[in-house]
Order: C-alpha cells, then structure tokens, then sequence
C-alpha cells in the first residue's frame, strides 16, 4: 500500500533552493549565481569569465541526484552546476546564465546526460551561446548498460559514470588544454565507460507518496536514477550474487557497450542511490574488485565507493566500469577541491593488500597454543564445567530474538545478535582450546573468545569479569564455591570500577549483583554448594525482572525517555540471569548423576 513520504524538509516545493543554501553555506569555495533562485547555478566563487583563461567545464541536470552535479564544482572539475527542479531538466535560461557567467576566451565545455530533456535543454543553450559569440561544445554520456540495444532514438541513459567524465574533463581543463582537447577526451573517456544500477526500493519525491512497486522481497535490476523500471523485477539476492550479475552484464560482449575485454585495465565506482549504508557499499566493493580480476581477467587501477550520483532516498546501488589507460589515471588522480570527489583514491592499488600481522604479546610463547586444548580425558570439574558453559551458551543463543526485540525498544536493537555471536563463539572454541580441567584457564580463555568476537560495551564488559574472575581462581585447581563466590564479587567489582555502573542503573549488574550476594549468604549459612548455586540464579531472575521498573542510568537506554522502558527489562540482565541460571541447573544436574 502507497504512503506518504517522510521528509525533513519544509516546502515540498523548496527543496532545491534551499540544498543550494546550504551547500554554498558549508563550502566556501562555492557560490550561487545572481537571479537564485529562479536560476539555480553553483559556480566557483574564485571564476571571473573575463579574467579565466581555462576551459570552463559545466554540466547539471535535475535535482535529486546529490551530490551530483553541484558538489562536483570546483577547481579541478566543474566550474559550473545547472540544478533543475527535482528529476526535470534545468531550463535553458539557466544554462546560459551558467554560461555567461564563467566562460571565458577559450570556451565552455558541456557534459550532458543522455535523457531527451537535457540534451535539448542543453542544446537549445549551446546553439544561443554560440550566437553571442562563445565557444561551445557538447558531450552526451549514455553509460547505461542494463537495456539491451538497439535502444531508438533514445539511446543509454546517463548515469554515475558521468561522474567519471566530470573528473577527466575538469582535469584536462586545469591543464590547461584547448578546448577542442577537452572536449576530445572528454569523448573519449564517456566511450570507455558503462553503468548498471540495482534497486531495492523505489525512491519518494518530497510531497508525494512512496511507490510500492517493488515488494519487500524483490529487487529491480537496471533501473534509472529517477526511479524509472529497469530491466527486470527479481527475488531479493545476497549482494554477491548481485555484483556478480551486474558485472556480466556490463562486460557482455553481446552488448559490447564498453571496450573491456580480459588484459584490460579498469576503474571502478560503486555507488550508493541514496539510502544505502556505506557498509553495504563496501560489501559490494570487496566482492567487485576480485571477480573483476578473476573471473573476468582485468587489473582493476582505482576503486571509488560512496554516493556520487544518487537518486533522493532510493536503496540500492550502481557499478560502473571505465576502462583505464595512464592519461586517464592522471586525469583522475590530478588534485581537484571540489567538495564531493573522493580525493584519497590515488595512485597504483597494489596487486593484493595482505594484513598486517598482529604484534605478539611478549610473554607469548610457541607452547601457548598446545597448553590451550581441550585434554583427551576430563575430570569431574571438567566435565561439569563442559555442562555449565554449554547449557549457558545455549540458553543465549535460544534467547537471541528475545533480546533483540527489548533492546529495539530500550537501547540499539543487537543485544541479542551480539550476545549470540559470542555464545556461539564460546561453543566452538570450548571443543579446541579450552582446558577444561583447569577453571581458571578455562574462564581466561572464555573472556578471550568474548573479546575477539563480540565487541561493544558487552564484549568489554563480560571480559573483564572474566579476567578478573581468572585472577581471583589462578592457583586454585579444583575451586571450592566460597572459591567460585570470591571470584564472582571480584569479577562484578572489576565491572563495577571501570565500567561506572552500580546494581540499580538497569544493567546486567542488576541480575549478577543479587546472585552474587545471595550464593554468599547461602554458602555462609551452611547450605550445600548445589542448592546455592540455584538459589542464587533465582535471585539473578528476580533482579533482572525488577529492571522492568528502573530508570535507566548507564548505556544508551539511559538516553530514552522513562516512560518508554516501563516493562521492558534490561536486555543486558536478562541475558545475565539466563545464562546463570541455565549454568546453576547444569551443574545440579551433573551433581545429581
């Protein structure tokens, strides 16, 4: 069902003018030009025509596409921007203008994107230019690669690869060259490139509602940067599977819309559509370069990942592919302020990174590894222990969802998921390296797993009760429960002092606290060290059950509203007393057999 789109925006029909405000607020090397904003052109602050004596280089199109085409104007690169309203082409009364106001004796240069509006916007503004006397020439970029040929009149669509073009030309323009030199490899690098786009959802344009052509488990290939259906409507995909795909069929030699064959070099961008996380950007970018490499035999020169020409809110993402040659590395590499250019990408990739090796600890020795292994034979303590960490693993990764979904509400929904990664981790890392006959170890080795695989506040967290546990333990073979009970304050102490929270501030202290104190209380008044355990654990339910009425003081449920977290329990507890609990009633079970 359609719904209305939200935005963080005032008047729907603003929108363009006042990204425009913004962005000449934030780059100072940017201005607007007078007549704004009827006529919406960035230009560079720095460029008289009179006084200019480069190539100017101008491109634009309709808005929506940010940060093209206006975050690409600067030295370097474009001189000019053109913005129309959202997806329509600029019209010709502010293509001139952008004209008039930075061309200078050696001419313009105007990159255009293949849609019929801008080349006959742009067109109809070369020809009146020319009239009064500038020099102007024209690139159309149509790098589109999804839509089989023969594609009409209409020919490919302009998509990010035009951004590519941007560089080369505003380069060979800082360079110094004329302007049919410019305009020449600005030709020749539009011919070497092709684009191909993947779309999970179909973008909103402010004020209007959201389409609801693609389902929650499709996803469109080769569709347009205005949101236009592209060749196919599929399944949902790993994006693996995706870039595997879109690069075939850039590279298809059916098509033959790019001149890249096996032994050529190329560049690469991979870029978001606008409401793509750079992480999934970079998961794609990580599987691009090496099937680029082995699957298709080129050498991949330059890699740009990010958001370069995107299309308002749109998830998904688009590839593109430009064959590489030493003057197009320089023309890419050549310095350029303008805002939005990945200015870091630069110079030769080397053939394969390989990661630096990890220093090693000073008092590691080649023996470390065979003294932490599971031993063939176990004990009593061994096998109880097995028991004990296994049950607790268990019970977090069944709880997994559970937490989640508390955490969604009171703090950043992956309680669970980071919980589970750990639990998992410690089931695997039990069968190979945890010496199970050794307690102290044994639990070292458990904060160990924990660091390594869990991270945030909790992996921090859960390692230093471990290592402060393994302190307490160190020596003692076959821990007695007043060993276990000195080791379990210790370790909430350790917490309690780096970590700044205390039992009542809704933490997985509020669970472990009252267990602590309870075993203690128990074991003093002579009960046996069974039945302590399992009153303990009921007392670490009970405290994570009462974090449902607790404000919260520490994590980032401490940043939510009171009246949001009542009778929602502190994912952390909750997780705490689980896993306690499930490892009380292990170990009675193995006292019990």
């Amino acid at each position: 069902m359609a719904y209305q789109g939200k935005k963080l925006i005032n008047d729907p029909n603003a929108v363009v003018t006042e990204f425009i405000e913004g962005l000449v607020e934030t780059y100072p090397g940017l201005q607007y030009l007078d007549g704004f904003p009827q006529i919406k052109v960035v230009l560079r602050a720095d460029v008289s025509p009179s006084q200019f004596d480069k190539v100017a280089v101008i491109s634009g199109g309709g808005a929506g596409h940010e940060p093209a085409h206006a975050g690409f104007v600067g030295p370097g690169m474009l001189t000019a921007a053109v913005s129309g309203e959202v997806f329509a082409s600029p019209p010709v009364d502010s293509i001139l203008a952008a004209i008039r106001a930075v061309t200078g004796p050696k001419g313009c240069l105007l990159i255009v994107k293949n849609y019929t509006g801008d080349r006959l916007n742009f067109g109809l503004a070369a020809e009146q230019a020319k009239s009064e006397g500038y020099k102007v020439e024209m690139v159309i970029v149509g790098d589109d690669c999804a839509l089989p040929p023969p594609r009409g009149i209409a020919g490919r669509r302009g998509l990010a690869g035009t951004i590519l073009v941007h560089k080369v030309a505003g380069a060979a323009a800082d360079a110094g060259l004329t302007l049919t030199e410019v305009a020449g490899e600005a030709k020749q690098a539009a011919e070497l490139v092709g684009t191909m786009g993947v779309a999970l959802s179909v973008c909103t344009l402010p004020g209007l509602v959201t389409s609801d052509r693609l389902d929650a488990d499709k996803m469109e290939i080769g569709l347009g940067i205005h949101g236009e259906p592209g060749l196919a409507v599929v399944d949902l995909q790993p994006v693996d599977v995706v870039v595997a795909h879109v690069l075939k069929q850039i590279l298809s030699p059916d098509t033959g819309y790019v001149p890249i064959t096996r032994g050529s070099n190329v560049v690469l961008m991979v870029n978001g559509l606008g409401a793509t996380p750079m992480m999934e950007l970079m998961i794609a970018t990580r599987k691009a370069v090496p099937e680029l490499q082995l699957e298709h035999g080129v050498a991949v020169d330059r890699v740009y990942t990010g958001s370069f020409m995107t299309s308002l809110d749109m998830a998904g993402f688009s590839i593109t592919l430009m064959k590489s040659d030493p003057l197009i590395l320089d023309r890419l590499d050549a310095p350029t302020k303008a805002p939005y250019w990945p200015v870091a990408v630069e110079g030769n990739r080397p053939p394969a990174k390989f990661p630096v090796p990890v220093p090693v600890p000073p008092s590691y020795s080649s023996t470390t590894d065979e003294m932490l292994s599971q031993p063939q034979e176990l004990t009593k303590l061994g096998y109880t222990l097995e028991a004990a960490i296994e049950a607790a693993a268990n019970e977090v990764i069944a709880l997994r969802d559970d937490l989640n979904e508390w955490d969604a509400k009171a703090g950043d929904g992956d309680c669970g998921t980071t919980m589970y990664r750990g639990a998992s981790a410690v089931l695997e890392d039990m069968k190979k390296r945890y010496p199970m006959n050794d307690a102290a170890e044994t639990v070292n080795e458990i904060g160990v797993t924990i660091r390594r695989v869990m991270g945030g506040t909790s992996g921090i967290l859960y390692d230093i009760l471990c290592k402060a546990a393994y302190a307490n333990l160190k020596g003692h073979s076959e821990p007695t429960a007043q060993e276990w009970a000195n080791a379990l304050e210790a370790s909430l102490a350790a917490v309690i002092k780096y970590g700044g929270a205390r039992a009542g501030y809704r933490t997985m202290l509020d669970a472990l606290v009252p267990a602590c104190r309870t075993l203690k209380e128990r074991l003093d008044a002579g009960d046996d060290a069974v039945t302590a355990f399992i009153l303990s654990s009921e007392a670490a339910m009970a405290g994570a059950e009462s974090t449902k009425n607790m404000q919260a003081q520490a994590g980032r449920s401490s940043y939510i509203a009171p009246e949001n977290l009542v009778s929602i329990p502190d994912p952390g507890a909750m997780a705490a007393a689980a896993w306690y609990r499930a490892a009380a009633l292990a170990v009675a079970s193995k006292q019990k057999s």
